[in-house]
């Protein structure tokens, strides 16, 4: 019986939400949040870097005449009609870190175009 309950607890504590999210004081900071509460929850962060990532998608939609068979022509009898759309779109990435002391390890919170998208721990201080 001592041992499903542990096993319980330690599935419980597992998948909970509030694992991937990070204290500040009585409040917690999870992915998806606006830099601005974040800020407001925790305060000035240590150290903020921040730089732009250009990145792109391309999408391309093509259409294939068939014959009055029902089959599809010959490639060199067959007209394509094609549409392609490229989008290149600059993203502001930012990275502050927050030092809790020695006690705790130090967070890396990643965001990108003011929402929060990465927790990371990156060691204690030393």
């Amino acid at each position: 019986m001592k041992r499903l309950n542990r096993l319980i607890f330690l599935l419980c504590f597992l998948f909970s939400a509030p694992l991937f999210a990070l204290r500040c004081g009585h409040s917690l900071v999870e992915s998806g949040d606006y830099r601005a509460n974040v800020y407001d929850k925790c305060g000035e962060p240590d150290s903020v870097e921040s730089h732009m990532e250009r990145r792109s998608s391309a999408n391309q939609a093509n259409i294939i005449q068939f014959n009055s068979n029902g089959g599809q022509q010959i490639p060199n009898n067959a007209l394509n009609y094609g549409q392609s759309y490229y989008a290149d779109t600059e993203v502001l990435i930012e990275e502050w870190v927050y030092d809790f002391g020695r006690e705790r390890l130090r967070k890396l919170l990643r965001f990108e175009n003011g929402r929060l998208i990465q927790i990371e721990d990156i060691g204690k201080h030393r």
